[in-house]
């Protein structure tokens, strides 16, 4: 079973965004452009060029954002699973939309608003960015999962 009360859903949706979103990091740092994306959303938070971004916001954004994701995560495979999916189903299938609204979020609202950064560029970021969002969907299934067994068997 997925579904959390509302209070351990609060709980546990943002930790699992977050624990996701440290499981991520690691990939991100070995992808050419992979550290670009949070350095995208501080650029159109500040207005300032890709490369110049304040680092700082950048990683509070990437974090911030990481632990409402999981938010998101935990309401999408709660919904699912009351819709009658079991809940492996129910997961993979929350994983799927989720990697889909991260991808296409990130494609279609801040990277297209960034600032200096060269057109060469945009396909590698959207790239790198697809696949630390499928590490970070791969981890957030995988701890919701253990979360959901632990509270089954609490």
């Amino acid at each position: 079973m997925v579904a959390f009360s509302l209070l351990a859903g609060l709980v546990v949706g943002p930790t699992v965004g977050l624990l996701a979103t440290l499981a991520m990091d690691p990939v991100m740092a070995r992808l050419p452009e992979g550290e670009t994306a949070p350095k995208v959303a501080a650029s159109v938070l500040t207005g300032t060029a890709v490369d110049d971004a304040p680092d700082r916001l950048a990683a509070w954004v990437h974090y911030v954002a990481g632990g409402g994701s999981g938010l998101l995560f935990i309401g999408l495979a709660a919904g699912i699973e009351t819709l009658g999916a079991g809940p492996a189903v129910a997961l993979a299938a929350a994983a799927v939309v989720m990697l889909g609204a991260m991808t296409g979020f990130f494609a279609l609202v801040p990277l297209p608003r960034a600032t200096g950064l060269p057109r060469q560029r945009l396909r590698r970021v959207r790239r790198d960015w697809t696949v630390s969002a499928a590490a970070y969907v791969v981890a957030a299934a995988l701890l919701l999962g253990v979360a959901a067994a632990l509270g089954a068997g609490a």
